[in-house]
């Protein structure tokens, strides 16, 4: 009887130890990173004439291609206009941030002293340029003016 018990606890041990292999845990699925909140460039907009500033998380001026930045809205007398600045990654990424702009804008020209466009956008003027890793513009002057105001803007930018 002795010889029949050995066999039999073995086999029920094999059994036991036979179990089904335990599943690893299933990963949660990845959570999309939050988009960092821009900074606010507020120092690089120039003070002259500036009313207050704005900084905006995403779809600057309201375009689905524009990342978040810092807006700008200024008054010379009667005159108001807007400035707004985003930081890009690359500049590489600003150049092409550039081009959507100018699909974006209705009778959009290129300024070729400055390297930047000009034109509409909802009957607004709109002169955009990229300098660097920035994408900078000035909205609500004509186009010479907006060209001297996108200049002081410029050379606030690294």
């Amino acid at each position: 009887m002795r010889i029949l018990v050995l066999p039999l606890t073995t086999a029920a041990a094999i059994l036991i130890s036979c179990g089904a292999e335990p599943k690893p845990p299933t990963p949660e699925p990845a959570k999309p990173a939050a988009a960092a909140k821009p900074a606010d460039e507020s120092r690089r907009l120039p003070l002259l004439d500036r009313l207050d500033t704005l900084v905006v998380d995403n779809q600057l001026l309201g375009k689905s291609f524009m990342p978040g930045g810092t807006l700008a809205h200024y008054k010379r007398g009667k005159i108001e206009y807007s400035m707004f600045v985003a930081r890009l990654p690359n500049p590489q990424d600003a150049a092409f941030l550039l081009l959507d702009w100018n699909k974006a804008l209705a009778g959009a020209k290129l300024v070729p002293s400055f390297g930047g466009y000009f034109g509409q956008d909802a009957g607004h003027p709109v002169f955009v340029f990229a300098k660097g890793a920035w994408i900078a513009g000035v909205t609500g002057l004509p186009e010479k003016d907006a060209d001297m105001a996108a200049r002081t803007l410029a050379a606030h930018l690294d």
